[in-house]
């Protein structure tokens, strides 16, 4: 079993900053990729950034030069940095992680429960 628990959603007005986190727990060998994913109300679900397990990172076009993915290795954890945020930021968060799970080794993906970002104009 692995668990992915996240925090640091919530509401901002335009402009400002937040910082999300999710850590992995349980059952891992080893993580490849960590990204998050963002829906909005009435759209599909879309990834925002992701990092693999050498550090090379990729964002969508709408994040780029605001928005930082990291990662903490040894924690098992990964980050959001999210700078000058818009309106239009305004979504449920999702951290998602590839990994390699313990017992028989086996790849799952694995995603957490979701965090709301509001940000008002």
């Amino acid at each position: 079993q692995v668990q992915l628990v996240e925090s640091g959603g919530g509401l901002v007005q335009a402009g400002e900053s937040l910082r999300l986190s999710c850590a992995a727990s349980g059952s891992i060998f080893s993580i490849n990729v960590m990204g998050w994913y963002r829906q909005a109300p009435g759209k599909q679900r879309e990834l925002v950034a992701r990092i693999t397990s050498s550090g090379s990172t990729n964002y969508a076009d709408s994040v780029k030069g605001r928005f930082t993915i990291s990662r903490d290795n040894a924690k098992n954890a990964v980050y959001l940095q999210m700078s000058s945020l818009k309106p239009e930021d305004t979504a449920v968060y999702y951290c998602n992680v590839g990994l390699i799970a313990t017992g028989p080794h086996r790849f799952l993906e694995v995603w957490g429960q979701g965090t709301l970002v509001t940000v008002s104009s």
